[in-house]
């Protein structure tokens, strides 16, 4: 999983009844800014200002260092982005600080420092600001903790946050700017003292405890929580993938011609969706969009369905019927599988597109049509034409413009939000509460091949959404063939040492078997002493212990 595909709901776990909440697995809990503020209030009074701030920055120090921490364990492709700085801001957001304006990254080795953040709507600016009336002094302490420990454990060195300004005391933005400890000039000196010596070497120690404990959260099966995701059909299919936003801004074009077009792609992409956002953003949506699977029918069928027939024409013809074409005048034909069309058949449907008109079964009556053609098929017509199996004239008079709907595999960017958007639906549909995917779930999702493609992602989640208890659809939930496919190549975060790749492979096998060691060395094939000295070369062994 990538960072931009990351969802807070797929990484909060609730079980209501009883009384516990999960964050990365890890147990967390709510609170309120007004009780946030009034504790910090209470604190002011009993202890000082410089006690007070001195506690919330290096408590932020620590709770900003251990989620990375969790990160880092536990979703090291997310991890692997962490260094690009558009992690941290996401984190902030998903916390609740405040919204990022902007968050500026260097190698904090020059005059620029290493982050400098903007940020509005700050929750501890707010809190001062409604208890307090405007202050004299900065007021975002845990914030400044928080991001000094998060990106002291993402550069693996000492790095202290200061703010320079806040909307706590009529600034018109908050803002954060961060380096090095030893980067700091005299001027930051005051600010570093709040700190009270806590740094990223020395939170190891205070913490080994606490990273030995895994608090997995515990399923639950009466649910009353619901959290609906809210998704905009309106713009299927869903493309935030480059190849779907091309071919969606290809579609738009095309659909205001009344070109044919030739929907091509493998079984279950979605050439249907495809073909009906193309009709509803024609000149023609106020008019049929008919449908008929050439595969389906026999030839005889076909021809009477898509012509129609006069009473008599055949045995069984006690009526006149009207053929999908004549029907579909002024709109949309879909002919799907149309590679599988009869040769006598695809010398018929030629002349309706070359004279525009159609004579029904039976009839001597030729009519007028004024309809637009669109076919679709998983099949290599070139092939096909090639062989002989279909008319080459009829081949071009379809495939004015191609569309090639790409496989589902090769657009990981749609994969979560169509399976959200499914889990949204078959939630409704059928009366269930589930509210999201748990992380691992999610990575699992991403690493599938699809050979079914949206087909086959649709039917997996309605099959995780009966099956699964809740609150979330977690890994056991999910196919086996799923466990089996643990993870796949990739390089979209660049090309990686072989070595490295062997140690995410390794430690990703480790994690999904649960941290079984004998059946990730059985599943790997080598000996349990040499996955134990690659761990340790990794050292990664403290952390499955």
């Amino acid at each position: 999983m990538k960072t931009s595909q990351l969802d807070l709901r797929e990484l909060l776990a609730f079980k209501p009844h009883g009384g516990t909440m999960s964050f990365l697995g890890q147990r967390a809990y709510l609170t309120d800014m007004v009780s946030h503020g009034m504790l910090r209030k209470e604190l002011l009074k009993t202890i000082g200002e410089k006690a007070t701030r001195t506690i919330i920055t290096r408590s932020g120090f620590i709770r900003g260092w251990l989620l990375a921490e969790q990160i880092k364990r536990k979703m090291p492709e997310v991890w692997s982005e962490a260094r690009q700085g558009k992690l941290g801001p996401m984190i902030c957001s998903m916390f609740g600080f405040g919204e990022v304006l902007t968050s500026q990254r260097t190698d904090g080795l020059s005059d620029a420092p290493l982050v400098e953040t903007y940020f509005i709507g700050s929750y501890e600016a707010d809190q001062e600001l409604r208890l307090n009336g405007q202050s004299t002094d900065v007021a975002c302490w845990e914030q400044v903790g928080f991001a000094s420990g998060y990106v002291s454990n993402v550069q693996q060195r000492t790095v202290y946050f200061i703010e320079p300004e806040c909307q706590a005391k009529g600034d018109c933005h908050c803002r954060l700017v961060g380096n090095y400890i030893d980067q700091w000039g005299d001027e930051a000196l005051p600010l570093l003292q709040y700190y009270n010596g806590i740094n990223n070497d020395n939170i190891k120690s205070e913490v080994q405890d606490i990273l030995k404990i895994e608090e997995y959260f515990p399923r639950d099966s009466n649910i009353n929580l619901s959290a609906k995701n809210n998704f905009s059909h309106s713009s299927y299919p869903i493309s935030n993938s480059h190849p779907m936003q091309k071919l969606i801004e290809m579609a738009i074009n095309v659909a205001k011609v009344p070109t044919s077009i030739l929907v091509t792609g493998e079984s279950g992409v979605g050439k249907e969706k495809l073909v009906d956002f193309i009709h509803r953003h024609s000149d023609r949506n106020n008019k049929p969009l008919l449908a008929i699977n050439c595969g389906a029918l026999t030839e005889s069928l076909l021809d009477s369905e898509l012509f129609g027939h006069v009473k008599g024409a055949f045995t069984g013809a006690e009526n006149n019927k009207m053929g999908l074409i004549e029907s579909a005048n002024g709109g949309t034909l879909f002919l799907d599988e149309v590679g599988e069309l009869s040769p006598s058949m695809q010398t018929k449907l030629l002349r309706v597109i070359q004279e525009k008109q159609i004579r029904r079964v039976g009839d001597n009556n030729i009519k007028d049509v004024d309809v637009r053609i669109i076919s679709a098929t998983n099949k290599d017509l070139e092939a096909a034409v090639e062989a002989g199996d279909f008319r080459q004239d009829l081949y071009y008079r379809l495939n004015v413009i191609e569309l090639k709907i790409p496989p589902l595999r090769n657009r990981g960017e749609d994969i979560l939000p169509l399976a959200r958007c499914f889990l949204s639906d078959f939630n409704e549909k059928l009366g269930r509460k589930i509210t999201g995917f748990n992380y691992k779930t999610a990575d699992l999702l991403l690493n599938y091949d699809w050979p079914g493609n949206i087909r086959q992602l649709a039917n997996t989640i309605e099959r995780a959404v009966v099956l699964s208890p809740g609150p979330q659809i977690m890994p056991e939930d999910l196919p086996e063939e799923f466990h089996q496919n643990i993870t796949k190549p990739s390089i979209n975060n660049g090309i990686k040492p072989l070595n490295t790749i062997e140690k995410d492979y390794i430690v990703s096998v480790l994690e999904t078997l649960n941290n079984n060691k004998a059946l990730t060395a059985k599943k790997l094939g080598m000996s349990l002493a040499t996955l134990y000295r690659k761990l340790k070369e990794y050292d990664e062994l403290q952390n499955f212990d």
